[in-house]
């Protein structure tokens, strides 16, 4: 029943509710390689945060104590997996997932000030898309040691329109990169770690910037994951991850757009992140076995941007999965403390000051539901 208890787990760690640092919304996983046989899942999650905050500066029509409503848009994940056992050795696994993703609307119908079109950020709204598709092969050098690796394709767009009426949107770009890894494996006692490092991604977009076309790099940031498992006591199953994302080589800043704001990126990151998960996992019968979680992510301080006002998280999950022959269903929520963050006045408010702070956004959360199917064949 190994099985039975890591669907609940990996559904808590990976695709449909995971919440990390960036604009990351989904952390890749190469759980689906150990299953057993040949194996197949489909991943759907949904995704509302709640994340408003407070004007802390006199510009515009809005004053200190005027409030966003919230900015952060709710959304949907979708996933796919599927893993063949070529020979006792050679497996090969093709994963489909939706990585990068924003969805930002100060809202000019919103009925608060800061985010009614009366304030510096009113009718604000920007939006990342992505795909992503990973080709994988793992090969058994011994019992207890798999070696795996792969090409990774990122399919990525983004539009934006802010306060000051400048407009961006960008053509839609597929790149590649790789996957290496390696685990260790004691199957007696349900245990394996493992490593899995993704590389960096560099898109050059095509840009319409207020209709003028321009051209501009971003590249999306390497990873290192460590996840592990182990079987602590009959039926019972501890877990956990890992996973560090170098976003401090995350930069969008269009060609036109430091003329129209007098400076800065659009989106970058001062820090990279690091997200912390640790779970218990328990067989309650033959058919029904559980999962609970624990998140963390540390807040970096300092300005957190306009798009993404947002500073590390603490989440809560919990999972069930149903076992019926050769299929497992799970479901799962997860409950998350978004991280207080300050954000910083644009330069075109400040006449280019630096260091002013525009908004102060605390006590905000967010809810995510997952579903799994998964079948052994």
């Amino acid at each position: 029943m190994k099985n039975g208890m890591t669907a609940g787990a990996a559904l808590l760690l990976t695709t449909s509710i995971a919440s990390a640092g960036g604009i990351e919304r989904s952390a890749p996983s190469v759980a689906l390689l150990f299953e057993e046989g040949n194996y197949l899942e489909l991943n759907f999650g949904f995704v509302s945060p709640d994340v408003s905050g407070e004007q802390q500066i006199s510009a515009g029509l809005g004053s200190p104590g005027s409030e966003s409503g919230d900015m952060a848009g709710e959304y949907t994940q979708l996933g796919f997996g599927y893993k063949n056992d070529l020979n006792e050795k050679l497996s090969i696994a093709l994963i489909f997932d939706q990585p990068y993703g924003a969805d930002v609307d100060y809202s000019a119908d919103t009925d608060y000030a800061y985010g009614g079109g009366v304030s510096p950020l009113g009718s604000t709204t920007a939006t990342i898309d992505s795909n992503a598709i990973t080709a994988l092969a793992a090969y058994k050098l011994r019992d207890d040691i798999t070696v795996y690796g792969g090409a990774r394709a990122v399919q990525t767009s983004g539009e934006v329109a802010l306060f000051n009426g400048y407009t961006m949107e960008t053509s839609k770009e597929t790149d590649f990169g790789y996957v290496l890894g390696a685990a260790w494996e004691r199957p007696e006692i349900a245990a394996r770690v493992s490593l899995i490092y993704h590389s960096e991604i560099t898109h050059d977009f095509d840009a319409d910037e207020n209709g003028a076309s321009t051209k501009f790099s971003t590249t999306l940031p390497q990873s290192l994951t460590l996840e592990g498992q182990t079987g602590i006591a009959a039926d019972t199953l501890l877990f956990g991850s890992i996973r560090w994302v170098d976003w401090t080589a995350f930069d969008i800043s269009p060609v036109n757009f430091g003329l129209a704001t007098s400076g800065g990126s659009l989106v970058d990151y001062d820090d990279d992140t690091v997200t912390y998960n640790l779970g218990v996992g328990r067989r309650f019968n033959a058919e029904w076995s559980g999962a609970l979680t624990a998140g963390y992510e540390a807040s970096n301080g300092g300005f957190s941007g306009n798009l993404g006002p947002t500073d590390g998280n603490t989440s809560l999950g919990v999972a069930m999965t149903r076992t019926m022959d050769n299929v497992r269903i799970t479901g799962g929520v997860r409950y998350i403390w978004i991280g207080d963050a300050k954000t910083e006045a644009p330069g075109a408010l400040t006449g280019g000051s630096p260091g002013v702070t525009l908004g102060d956004f605390k006590d905000n959360s967010g809810l995510a539901a997952g579903l799994r199917i998964a079948y052994n064949f």
